[in-house]
């Protein structure tokens, strides 16, 4: 009841303000079934159709039709310019909230970010630490993306302008632009940058086609270049959450615009961004630097999931090691 009541009064502003909130979830649901068909765009008026069964589709000039769906491709929009992606997104200043009393280290966040943006598993764009502050302590988890920082150390030292700040508040790579040099992976303080070792995965290059690249879609990647978390800012111009954000059946992640004072979780829930730091104590990693990341934590007090049994995890692991032993004297 306590938690109920809280959700009401965190409840943001006016009903416009209120309305352009859900017109912003709203219209991300709208635009996920936004397809193109013979150089037509189309709307799709159904999910989960099977290969081969038929659904109605709305074409870009008003008309119906009907058509299977192995004759549908995913939509993707044509990426924003160069300069508009530098630019940002007018009027918007996003943030970011993790709930760590929520968080069970399910990391469902970290694989709905790599499966939206094809990376290998070796660049966790967020990565979910298992946190034990001390032996008397139950551990909790901690979810860490790039924080976007207000004043980043990592845009100061690229010698050539790869890595930027946007007006909008969210750091962007341009990967035609890095070089390499790895100089913003050394002065980032958080070890949120990850270098490409590697080229495209087939995957990425089946989907994306020949899509052209934008700092916004972090696709197609180059080897030889750095990347991070981006807060997806081409679904964020489509009306749509991040994906770590809708991945998340914890409802852990909450994300918004600093200017409305408001933030969403995956289930819709939406309060009031000041209030709700404010009265959850809320911090950001390492704000004795100066950073001013635009990343904040709620402390994992009053947990709301079963605390890990760390006896149990232990043994699984030990038993393991001597199975991954047993099976190597075996080959030799």
């Amino acid at each position: 009841m306590a938690e109920e009541n809280n959700k009401n009064e965190n409840n943001a502003g006016t009903p416009s303000e209120n309305a352009g909130r859900r017109n912003f979830l709203k219209y991300g649901a709208l635009t996920a079934g936004l397809t193109l068909v013979g150089g037509s765009l189309l709307k799709v008026f159904a999910d989960n159709k099977e290969q081969g069964e038929k659904m109605k589709v709305l074409s870009s000039d008003g008309k119906v039709y009907e058509a299977t769906c192995n004759q549908l491709q995913e939509f993707r929009p044509a990426p924003v310019s160069n300069a508009e992606a530098r630019k940002g997104i007018p009027n918007k200043k996003f943030v970011m909230v993790f709930d760590l009393s929520k968080c069970d280290g399910c990391k469902k966040c970290t694989e709905a970010c790599q499966k939206m943006h094809y990376t290998e598993s070796d660049r966790e764009w967020i990565k979910v630490f298992t946190m034990h502050d001390a032996k008397a302590e139950a551990p909790y988890y901690l979810p860490k993306p790039c924080f976007h920082c207000d004043n980043p150390t990592c845009t100061k030292v690229c010698p050539v302008n790869a890595t930027f700040k946007r007006e909008d508040g969210i750091v962007l790579v341009d990967n035609e632009r890095c070089i390499g040099c790895r100089m913003c992976m050394a002065a980032c303080p958080y070890s949120t940058r990850f270098f490409n070792w590697s080229h495209p995965n087939s995957d990425q290059t089946a989907a994306i086609g020949n899509l052209p690249y934008s700092p916004e879609q972090s696709v197609p990647r180059r080897m030889g270049t750095v990347e991070k978390c981006d807060f997806c800012p081409d679904m964020l111009r489509q009306g749509k959450m991040p994906a770590c954000v809708t991945g998340c059946p914890m409802d852990v992640i909450y994300f918004g615009d600093q200017n409305e004072d408001a933030v969403t979780n995956a289930s819709g829930v939406t309060v009031k961004l000041s209030q709700f730091l404010e009265q959850n104590a809320a911090y950001r990693q390492l704000e004795e630097l100066g950073t001013e990341p635009r990343v904040y934590y709620l402390p994992p007090k009053n947990r709301k999931y079963p605390a890990p049994d760390l006896k149990n995890i232990e043994k699984e692991k030990k038993e393991k090691k001597h199975i991954d032993m047993d099976m190597s004297s075996m080959q030799m």
